[in-house]
């Protein structure tokens, strides 16, 4: 009995994180008429119904959230208890889920992290890329990469890159036929390239500074309009408009000419990548593994 509930238990946490019997039943590798079957046994065993279930959606109920809240860390003293058994056999091992731009993916955390990757096949890395403020626990991540000044308070928050700064670029042709913007309230008079935000949906306000550190919010427009910064970039080397990018992004672009600087002036720099998570008594050995790779050496 014991071992059937917590087979039980298991399946009911796996749909309720996942919101969804598809997903949840091709996590666990099961068949989804199965997992529907055992969350209807569990339910008759004891009596409550634990999942509310539409055409579009399963959520749990108020029992089903109560039975959750106590299950949840009983497993994962069980997970961390397992892992520390795993880690006291020398060898680090374990998967390190990490949400992040892709930039910074790119540019910061995926160079770093490849030759360490290498000398331990055990560790696994999955990388979810958002835009959003992402929570970590509803996305059941271990960690997230964000600028400094956007660290959740109560994180612990390592950097693991130098200060940037977002830089307005735009093409040569692009300044030849419609000329520079000289304030970034002109932008208003421009084509620009959008970047649309995955947490509510909205376009990204471009942010400067003027010489006596205020804030300047303007909402450009443009015909173009991507939701992931890397394009952004390629539409204003096409000659689209002008776009607001991580420096690091376009380096060798204005080294080569194929794009150029304009507001420069009001484009300040700020605290670079931090790599955040919750706090923990011991992190695993592969989220060690990470960490010392990505932390910034002086």
């Amino acid at each position: 009995m014991l071992r059937e509930n917590i087979n039980d238990l298991i399946a009911l946490s796996v749909v309720a994180e996942e919101r969804s019997f598809t997903r949840a039943a091709a996590r666990l590798n099961v068949s989804q008429s199965a997992l529907s079957h055992t969350i209807k046994a569990l339910e008759t065993r004891l009596g409550l119904r634990l999942l509310t279930r539409t055409t579009r959606s399963v959520a749990p109920t108020i029992e089903g959230e109560d039975l959750l809240l106590t299950l949840g860390p009983c497993f994962e003293t069980i997970e961390a208890r397992l892992q520390a058994l795993t880690d006291s056999r020398g060898e680090p091992s374990g998967t390190v889920r990490i949400v992040s731009t892709d930039y910074a993916i790119d540019k910061l955390m995926w160079p770093k992290l490849a030759p360490v990757l290498e000398n331990h096949p055990r560790v696994n890395v999955e990388f979810v890329v958002d835009y959003g403020f992402t929570d970590l626990a509803s996305a059941q991540c271990d960690a997230g990469v964000r600028y400094g000044e956007q660290v959740s308070e109560g994180m612990i928050a390592i950097r693991i890159g130098p200060d940037e700064r977002m830089v307005c670029v735009g093409s040569p042709a692009y300044f030849a036929a419609r000329g520079r913007p000289e304030t970034p309230q002109q932008l208003s008079e421009h084509r620009c390239i959008n970047l649309r935000l995955s947490t509510h949906g909205a376009l990204y306000a471009w942010e400067f500074e003027d010489e006596d550190g205020k804030d300047i919010r303007v909402k450009v427009d443009g015909q173009i309009c991507f939701n992931t910064i890397n394009p952004v970039a390629r539409a204003a080397c096409d000659g689209y408009g002008l776009a607001l990018v991580p420096e690091g992004l376009v380096d060798a672009e204005i080294a080569s000419g194929q794009l150029e600087l304009c507001l420069e002036q009001y484009c300040p720099y700020f605290p670079g990548f931090h790599f955040y998570y919750p706090s923990r008594e011991r992190p695993s050995s592969a989220f060690q593994v990470v960490l010392d790779a990505l932390r910034e050496r002086a």
